[in-house]
């Protein structure tokens, strides 16, 4: 039973974790942000995928880390090598890590964090199949609207799309984001294929945790924290993206009271 404990207590922990290491992210320059950055991902995705195998078992959790970092981080060789379907762009060399064909590893571990919290709450708040892929997408759309801008400030990727950005963004092409949307799209239909029990809002505080966290946090840290002007459009931006699923989280979630499923 003390292992038992223990074991559930660990998503928490690292979460907690994963928190902290983000609010030293502004504190920080140079290398010791790059380090900053790469505690985020691996802490972030770790507390991802232990709160799935404690939830949903190791199995399913095994399976989750393969769909989401295995095809993540194909897309991102090929969109290194071709520029589809994001648009072209390269990584900064040795930053984050050691790279494979120009990625860097832990990306892949990145596509876990990003999915996993918006994948929980768009399955408690969407009961329809349809409606739980479109929202799940949304929001790892929504998730990069924070990210993608934080990224290319502190010089992690530069484009070298010469398509036009959304007003604020013009380095980063539009059809990065749909290339989110459709691989994220495909993720979420590969993840339906999982035998799982359903989400469960009594245990789902830490994937809610870190998206609330997430969505607000960026919001905030984008507005007034960090000092690139262009962040303050990618507060905005995040804000209202991942504030399709957020908002009513917010009102479905954290006002209503009771527990079990929201929907």
């Amino acid at each position: 039973m003390k292992r038992e404990g223990w074991a559930k207590r660990v998503p928490a922990l690292l979460a907690a974790a994963t928190i902290l290491a983000q609010i030293a992210y502004p504190l920080t320059a140079g290398t010791a942000r790059d380090h900053v950055t790469l505690a985020v991902v691996v802490l972030f995705g770790l507390a991802c995928i232990t709160h799935a195998a404690v939830v949903f078992g190791g199995r399913w959790a095994a399976g989750f880390f393969v769909i989401t970092a295995g095809l993540g981080y194909a897309v991102e060789i090929l969109g290194i090598a071709t520029g589809f379907p994001f648009g072209s762009y390269d990584y900064a060399d040795g930053r984050i890590g050691p790279s494979v064909a120009g990625v860097p590893l832990v990306i892949a571990l990145a596509w876990t964090a990003g999915l996993y919290p918006v994948w929980t709450v768009a399955h408690l708040l969407c009961g329809r199949y349809v409606t739980r892929l479109l929202a799940t997408a949304v929001g790892v759309v929504g998730w990069d609207l924070y990210l993608d801008p934080q990224m290319v400030a502190d010089g992690q990727w530069t484009w070298r799309s010469s398509l036009s950005g959304l007003p604020g963004l013009p380095e980063i092409p539009i059809t990065n984001y749909l290339g989110w949307f459709v691989v994220a799209s495909v993720m979420a239909v590969a993840v339906s294929a999982l035998r799982t029990t359903a989400v469960d809002r009594t245990t789902s505080t830490v994937p809610i945790v870190l998206f609330l966290w997430t969505w607000l946090g960026s919001a905030l840290a984008h507005a007034v924290f960090l000092d690139a002007p262009q962040l303050h459009y990618s507060a905005i931006y995040g804000f209202l993206g991942m504030g399709i699923l957020g908002i009513p989280l917010v009102v479905g979630v954290l006002v209503r009271t009771g527990g079990g499923q929201l929907r």
